[in-house]
Formats: structure tokens, sequence, C-alpha cells
């Protein structure tokens, strides 16, 4: 199973069906479960991020296998991305991604991650890069299995 965590909501129509595209694909692969929290981006940096942090936190268990996607983080191919997720799957059948809000992720929230994953050191909009990622993860099943689509 999947989960993607996230702070804010997609607004825009073409970023809602472009989202309700890939769910459609990955059901051929995965179980995927979508969860939004409010974006606190109005409050001081540090209090917004501390409250956003406790709202991802009541969605985590505690026993999966935890990807913050940080600027910082480790930049991978999608061939490489592919391999990542299907070992991890060995090893745990729940794997959850933090997508933060506008000023990241809690630092006390990347210390629990198992992996951090950097798409690039540009920053792109939040609504766009949800669509990124359920992109990479549709690309990284088509790899795992043999099919095509990825060139």
């Amino acid at each position: 199973m999947i989960k993607i965590i996230t702070v804010g909501s997609i607004k825009e129509k073409y970023l809602k069906d472009a989202i309700e595209e890939y769910q459609k694909r990955l059901t051929k692969y995965t179980t995927l479960e979508l969860i939004e929290v409010k974006d606190e981006g109005l409050l001081p940096k540090q209090q917004a991020m501390e409250k956003e942090r406790e709202r991802i936190e009541k969605h985590l268990t505690g026993k999966e296998y935890l990807i913050t996607l940080e600027i910082e983080g480790k930049e991978l191919t999608s061939e490489e991305l592919s391999k990542k997720l299907e070992d991890t799957f060995l090893i745990n059948s729940n794997i959850t991604f933090i997508i933060g809000g506008s000023y990241g992720i809690a630092d006390s929230l990347k210390q629990k991650s198992n992996f951090h994953l950097s798409f690039s050191k540009l920053t792109f909009p939040h609504q766009l890069f949800r669509v990124l990622l359920l992109e990479q993860i549709y690309r990284a099943f088509k790899i795992m299995n043999n099919e095509s689509y990825h060139k």
C-alpha cells in the first residue's frame, strides 16, 4: 500500500483530473491512499510547521516506511526510484510519502523519515508536485513490471 500525505488541498480542476487519472492507473499495482491536511501558511514558520506536523503524524502508524520529500533529499533517477520502491516492498508493504507545506517539513518529522527524497533543487507548486509524485510512482511500477511507458 502507498499512502501520500500532503499539506494543503487541490483547487484547480485540471490538477484534480490528473491526480484522479494516476489514482486510476495505480489501482492495477497497489492500494493508494491520499490524505490532505490543512495548510497553516499564514502562521509564523515554526508554528505553522509544528501544527502541520501534528496533523501529519495523526495519519502515521509507526509501522510504515516513511519517505519525506525534501529539497535537501537524495535525487534518484526513475529507475533508481523504482528499485527503491521494489526493495522497500520486500521489507515493508506500507510506504508513506509526505509532501510538506510552503515552509517544508518539521525537523522532528524529517528525523522519523526512513528516506529523504528530492525531485530537484527547484521549487515546485505543492499542488503540481502531487501530480509529479503520482506520475513517478506509476512510472516506477511500470518499470518494476517491465512494461513499456517510461521511455
